[in-house]
C-alpha cells in the first residue's frame, strides 16, 4: 500500500510531495526548507531514498540537493538540466524502485521547460499517479515563457503535446499532482480545485480540449509580467542552493531602524494593513505575513539590497524567515518584534493614513482626488474606474514619480496589493487612502466601471 503526503505552501502557491510506501519514500520537488519534509517522513517512519525533480524551477529554491545529502537519498534531476552538481541524471522512460511494488516512471514532458519531466507512480504495475510539475496543471499547464522568449512558441506547442501525452499514456483515473497551479506565477492560470485525474482534465484542460494552433495563441496571449525575481531562482538551483539558516536576525533597537532607512535600505512591517494604516514607522513598508509576502516583497525588493523585518511576535518574524528562504532572501538584516512605538522610539511621531472603502470613495467623488488601480493588466481589462490611472503594484516603486499630484485613493481588488502600494506611497510623503475593499463594490457603491 502507498501513501502520497502534500506538502502545501500557500504563499507561493505551490504543492511538493513525499511518497512511498512501509519503508522507504520519495520526495517530489522539495521546499527549500526540508524540515517540513524530514517531519513527514519521521512520521510516516520511512526514509527518504530518492529526491527527485521536475524541471530546474523558476519560482523558488528548491531544498532537492541538501535534502539529498542530508538523508544520503539519490538525486534525481532531468538529464537535459545544465547544472554544477553531482546527480542521477534522469531520462524518458527510466524507472526508478522506491520499494517492492511501487516504482516511479519517468516521463518526458518538455513544455515549461525543455527538459520538464513527470513522475508516474505505479503500484504493481499500474500508474495511480502521475507528478506533473509545471506541466499539466488542473485546468491549465505551466507557462512556457520562463526560460528564454525565443523559445516561448515552440514550448507551448510542446506543452500542448505533453499534457496529450500524458492524457493518452494514462488511465482515467490516475491522480494529476502538479507542483504549480494553486497561486505560483508558474501557471499559465489559476487552478480550480483542489484535485483531478488524468479523465476530468481531458474534459476540462484547455491543453486537451483545444487544437494546438488556438492552444498556442490562446496561452500566449494570456501571458503577464514575470515576477523579477524569478531570473534568480533559475541559476540558484542550477548551481546548487546552500543549507538555509533559520536562527533568529540581529535586533536592531530604534536607532538602528532609523539609521537603515536613512541608507535607503528596506524597512517592512508585517503586520496586517489595518494595524499598518493606524500606526507605523516613518518610512517604512507594508508587506503583510500573512499576504503573499514572498512573492511581491522578493518582486519588488531590489535584489540584494538589505531588509529589516518588523514583527509583532517572534512567532510571525520566524514564519516570515520562512518564507523568504524558499525565494532566496536567505538572511534579514535585522529584525524588531514588538510595536510601532518601540521601533520609532520615544519622541518619534507614528506616520499613519486612512482607510476607505469603494463607497467612501463614491462619496468623495474621482474629480478631485487620483484613482491609483495597482492591479495586473488582466484584472485592469475586465473592469476599471472611470478615469483611474493604472500602475501595477510590481511596478509601483520605481514608478512613483508617475502618479499625478493630489491626494491618491489606492486599489487593488481586495485591499493586499493596496496596503502594500498606500505603504510605499506614504513612505514617500504623499498623501494616501487606502480602499480596502473587493472591486465588486465598485459598481455597487455608484462609481462607472468600463472593461478594457
Amino acid at each position: 500500500m502507498f501513501f502520497i503526503d502534500t506538502i502545501e505552501l500557500e504563499g507561493l502557491g505551490n504543492r511538493h510531495y513525499l511518497v512511498g510506501g512501509a519503508q522507504a519514500a520519495v520526495a517530489v520537488d522539495p521546499p527549500r526548507d526540508i524540515d517540513r519534509v524530514l517531519a513527514a517522513a519521521a512520521r510516516r517512519g520511512v526514509r527518504v531514498t530518492h529526491v527527485v525533480e521536475t524541471h530546474i524551477h523558476n519560482d523558488y529554491v528548491t531544498g532537492g540537493l541538501e535534502l539529498a545529502r542530508i538523508t544520503g537519498a539519490a538525486y534525481l534531476v532531468p538529464a537535459g538540466a545544465n547544472v554544477s552538481f553531482a546527480r542521477v541524471p534522469v531520462s524518458d522512460g527510466d524507472v526508478v524502485t522506491v520499494e517492492e511494488g511501487l516504482e516511479l516512471r519517468a516521463v518526458a514532458t518538455p513544455g515549461h521547460t525543455p527538459h520538464h519531466t513527470a513522475y508516474v507512480l505505479a503500484e504493481r504495475g499500474t500508474p495511480v499517479a502521475a507528478f506533473t510539475g509545471g506541466s499539466l496543471l488542473i485546468g491549465t499547464v505551466g507557462r512556457p515563457d520562463l526560460v528564454e522568449p525565443r523559445l516561448t512558441e515552440q514550448l507551448a506547442r510542446a506543452q500542448h503535446a505533453s499534457a496529450h501525452r500524458l492524457a493518452t499514456e494514462l488511465p482515467d483515473d490516475t491522480a494529476v499532482l502538479p507542483t504549480h497551479g494553486f497561486g505560483s506565477f508558474c501557471s499559465s492560470a489559476q487552478a480550480e480545485g483542489e484535485a483531478t485525474t488524468i479523465g476530468r482534465e481531458k474534459s476540462a484542460n484547455t491543453a486537451l480540449t483545444t487544437d494546438v494552433d488556438t492552444f498556442v495563441a490562446e496561452i500566449l496571449a494570456g501571458l503577464e509580467d514575470v515576477p523579477a525575481y524569478y531570473a534568480h531562482m533559475g541559476p540558484a538551483n542550477a548551481a546548487g542552493a546552500a543549507p538555509v539558516d533559520l536562527t533568529p536576525p540581529a535586533v536592531a533597537d530604534a536607532a538602528e531602524i532609523a539609521a537603515r532607512l536613512a541608507a535607503g535600505e528596506w524597512v517592512v512591517d508585517l503586520r496586517n494593513r489595518v494595524a499598518f494604516a493606524e500606526g507605523h514607522v516613518a518610512g517604512s513598508f507594508n508587506f503583510e505575513a500573512d499576504g503573499k509576502l514572498a512573492t511581491y516583497l522578493a518582486w519588488m525588493i531590489p535584489w540584494g539590497k538589505p531588509v529589516t523585518l518588523l514583527a509583532e511576535s517572534p512567532e510571525q518574524l520566524a514564519a516570515a524567515q520562512r518564507e523568504l528562504v524558499r525565494v532566496g532572501i536567505d538572511r534579514p538584516a535585522a529584525a524588531a518584534t514588538g510595536t510601532p512605538r518601540e521601533w520609532a522610539g520615544d519622541g518619534a511621531p507614528l506616520a499613519s493614513f486612512p482607510r476607505s472603502t469603494f463607497a467612501g470613495l463614491a462619496e468623495q467623488g474621482t474629480d478631485k482626488v487620483v484613482v491609483l488601480d495597482v492591479r495586473r493588466d488582466s484584472e485592469r481589462a475586465a473592469g476599471h474606474v472611470k478615469g483611474s490611472v493604472h500602475i501595477p503594484i510590481h511596478q509601483l516603486h520605481k514608478r512613483l514619480d508617475e502618479v499625478p499630484a493630489g491626494t491618491v485613493w489606492v486599489h487593488c481588488a481586495g485591499g493586499m496589493r493596496a496596503g502594500i502600494a498606500a505603504s510605499l506611497l506614504d513612505a514617500a510623503g504623499r498623501d494616501v487612502v487606502a480602499v480596502d475593499d473587493g472591486f465588486d463594490s465598485a459598481t455597487e457603491a455608484g462609481l462607472t466601471v468600463l472593461a478594457g
